[in-house]
């Protein structure tokens, strides 16, 4: 892990301490970077003697990125995106274009949602990209750090991610205050 990435992964925790917040992002990641990757599919690219598209060629410098910060980390999302590239061209292989713009729109809209729903219900935070923009790719390392910590790996991540201290209570809903029932007297 180098300083850069310890750096950044430090300030995008502050953002991301609700445990289902941080469940929304896994699958708003997914929904919106395969959203990313649709409608890159459709654009086939001949080079070189072969064939591919524009998806993978768009994918690469990020994969380098993350590969840069963290190379555990960066190997273990190639390998999450070559099967969401996969999934891409399985759909654009089988689908209308339209049918693809279609899927496309729809997930935008579960991504963007999961991450808006993520930090208004529960981490009741702006989004760490509205301060911080290049958070924007920080966001699939954080998921998959999470995840090798789940699975007992990375215990230097494990240190950076859970040593911020619990958000302070939020106290009760407002919903709990405005219908609280007054216990019965006991006779």
């Amino acid at each position: 892990m180098n300083a850069f990435f310890k750096r950044q992964l430090v300030d995008y925790v502050e953002y991301h301490r609700d445990p289902w917040n941080c469940a929304m992002h896994v699958f708003g990641i997914l929904s919106l970077f395969l959203a990313a990757i649709l409608p890159l599919s459709l654009w086939p690219v001949h080079a070189l003697g072969a064939y591919t598209t524009m998806a993978p060629i768009m994918v690469l410098p990020v994969l380098v990125y993350w590969l840069l910060l963290d190379a555990a980390l960066g190997t273990a999302i190639l390998g999450a995106a070559v099967v969401l590239l996969s999934t891409a061209a399985m759909i654009v292989h089988y689908a209308s274009p339209v049918t693809v713009w279609s899927i496309t729109a729809v997930l935008i809209v579960i991504g963007v949602g999961f991450q808006v729903v993520g930090h208004r219900v529960f981490e009741r935070r702006k989004p760490a990209l509205v301060d911080h923009p290049t958070h924007l790719l920080l966001g699939p390392m954080f998921v998959m750090a999470k995840l090798f910590i789940a699975l007992g790996f990375r215990h230097d991540l494990a240190a950076i991610i859970e040593r911020v201290p619990p958000q302070s209570p939020r106290g009760p809903s407002r919903y709990v205050e405005e219908h609280q029932v007054e216990p019965l007297p006991h006779s």
